[in-house]
């Protein structure tokens, strides 16, 4: 959902309901489910989380192209649809962070082993930042909507995140991983495949943060001019 300002939408009832915008918010409630399924200490709740994570993300494409299409971007869909990004990443970020710093048996990725504190503070405290600015935005009366850096990095976020449920499920203790040359293969460019998303995702995760204070910097210059 693109754009900054949402005062162009005013004459069409913004805040009216529309498809895209019921999907976003049943994403807002079906983020945090994946979250409590993943700190079941099982393996078949946290395999279950994963298809469930992967309707959750991919809904995200899907009411965005369903907005642009039916044209149908309101100034609600801009505020709520950054809202379930966000929160789908805490729903699932903080699960999978205590879930692999408590049980070393699921841990040992390549590179960083556990999930590090500190990409979990880079990773959240870029939301939290930007969504604090978008509400010193709004009250300025701008919108300020997903850009294309940002739905990059969301995209990144995503794959590792998806990538890092499968790790723990397939090695959390009762799964029964089978012991066959192929599987040996796929778990080794499964963990290398998920330190490399999670390294994409801090690097975008850094870079679309500078972009947006940009942003947020012309547009509180502008109102105070």
């Amino acid at each position: 959902m693109r754009g900054v300002h949402g005062a162009e939408d005013a004459q069409r009832g913004v805040w009216t309901l529309n498809l895209p915008n019921l999907i976003t918010i049943v994403r807002i409630f079906a983020a945090p489910l994946v979250g409590v399924l993943l700190l079941q200490p099982g393996p078949a709740s946290r395999l279950i989380a994963f298809p469930l994570f992967l309707v959750v993300a991919l809904s995200d494409l899907w009411d965005g192209y369903l907005a642009r299409t039916r044209d149908q971007i309101t100034s609600i869909g801009k505020i709520l649809d950054p809202i379930a990004d966000k929160l789908l990443l805490v729903s699932t970020l903080v699960p999978l962070y205590v879930v692999m710093s408590s049980e070393l048996e699921v841990a040992g990725l390549p590179l960083f082993n556990a999930i590090p504190i500190w990409a979990v503070v880079i990773l959240l405290g870029r939301e939290v930042l930007i969504t604090l600015l978008r509400l010193v935005a709004l009250r300025q009366g701008s919108v300020v909507a997903a850009r294309g850096l940002g739905k990059r990095k969301a995209l990144a976020q995503n794959i590792f995140i998806g990538a890092a449920i499968l790790w723990i499920g397939f090695r959390t203790p009762g799964f029964g991983a089978p012991r066959a040359q192929a599987w040996i293969w796929f778990t080794q460019f499964h963990g290398w495949f998920t330190t490399a998303f999670l390294t994409a995702a801090l690097v975008l995760t850094i870079a679309s943060a500078v972009l947006y204070l940009g942003t947020f910097s012309r547009i509180l210059t502008r109102e105070h001019t």
